[in-house]
């Protein structure tokens, strides 16, 4: 049945795939092959969507499709900019794995990490996690 369904939509092929778990987020890495037997990346952000009690759930999803000729250069620019926030914000502390049944944090941890804080100034958002190295 699966088979069949990517036929029917004439879906190129996927000869490797990788999956990054990110949070509430997964990316799929999928390298397919083209018509013309060239490979090609295409990157997929799929977010859960909120659903209702008695609907199935959604999933969002974005798509990026990057070609062979231009991997050196989407990998110099990547490089560059990753650079760029290290050096101002500090290498990345490693993410924890995201897991529903611990997204609210209980007072003992909220307890603990306020005195490990005191020390530091608060940051907030997206470069929150990132330490001066």
């Amino acid at each position: 049945m699966e088979s069949r369904r990517f036929e029917e939509k004439n879906e190129p092929e996927i000869v490797y795939s990788h999956s990054v778990k990110a949070g509430k987020r997964i990316y799929y890495l999928d390298v397919k092959k083209a018509r013309n037997e060239d490979l090609y990346l295409c990157i997929t952000e799929s977010k859960k969507k909120q659903a209702g009690e008695d609907e199935a759930p959604q999933f969002e999803k974005h798509k990026v499709f990057l070609y062979r000729e231009d991997f050196d250069h989407f990998k110099e620019a990547l490089q560059d900019v990753i650079g760029f926030v290290e050096d101002k914000l500090g290498k990345m502390e490693a993410r924890p794995e995201w897991n529903p049944e611990n997204a609210q944090p209980n007072a003992a941890t909220a307890e603990s990490d306020a005195a490990s804080e005191e020390d530091e100034p608060k940051k907030k958002g997206l470069f929150g996690r990132f330490k001066k190295a």
